[in-house]
């Protein structure tokens, strides 16, 4: 199959699997929690696509600012393939100390994240027909309305009070619907329903 063919079949198949998804969510489902339980984050976790600053006191040629790579490790002067994702700036510090101190006298590290991705599982993701779809960092106190904001809303050929979350609760997958035409159009602030860590907002196409 030529590239150009592996590229379509490729599309093509993306295009059924969304439709399939979207048509499901055209179902009866019941409104989602205007004030969801809340999912307390104590501290974050570090995600593939973060940047981090490492900075070595005292140590100047040692300090960088480094992505966190897709394997979820960094590499640093001095120190290769650390594993980052998965644990907070204030670990990933300690575990630094350790490698280091092989090379140095008692290194003091610390580590800042300047720029967030986040872990996939806490990521909260935005298909269908959306403005500008895309996976979005939860922030404390997310709502639909933040996450609309940061899509660019909806498209004409939303059918926005049909949309769905889907969201992990117990270890089991439940839907709700969410009225986005109420929350956008017509203002409904009791639209503005919380969003949690990944949260998966689908928004189907209207039938003409």
């Amino acid at each position: 199959m030529s590239e150009m063919g592996r590229s379509g079949y490729w599309r093509g198949l993306w295009v059924l699997m969304l439709s399939g998804l979207l048509a499901a969510c055209a179902g009866t489902h019941p409104d989602a929690p205007e004030r969801a339980e809340e999912r307390l984050i104590d501290e974050y976790i570090i995600g593939p696509g973060d940047t981090l600053s490492v900075n070595v006191w005292r140590n100047p040629e040692l300090s960088i600012s480094v992505p966190v790579r897709p394997d979820g490790k960094i590499t640093t002067p001095l120190v290769e393939d650390v594993q980052a994702s998965g644990i907070t700036p204030t670990s990933l510090a300690r575990t630094m100390e350790e490698h280091l101190g092989e090379y140095i006298r008692d290194p003091v590290v610390t580590v800042v994240v300047t720029s967030f991705a986040g872990p996939y599982d806490r990521q909260v993701r935005v298909i269908g027909q959306a403005a500008e779809p895309q996976a979005l960092q939860y922030r404390e106190n997310m709502s639909v309305l933040d996450v609309m904001i940061a899509v660019g809303g909806i498209t004409d050929f939303a059918a926005g009070n049909r949309a769905v979350i889907i969201r992990d609760e117990d270890g089991e997958r439940k839907q709700y619907r969410v009225r986005l035409d109420d929350l956008i159009n017509g203002g409904d602030i009791s639209a503005n329903v919380d969003i949690l860590p990944g949260d998966t907002l689908i928004i189907p196409e209207r039938f003409f």
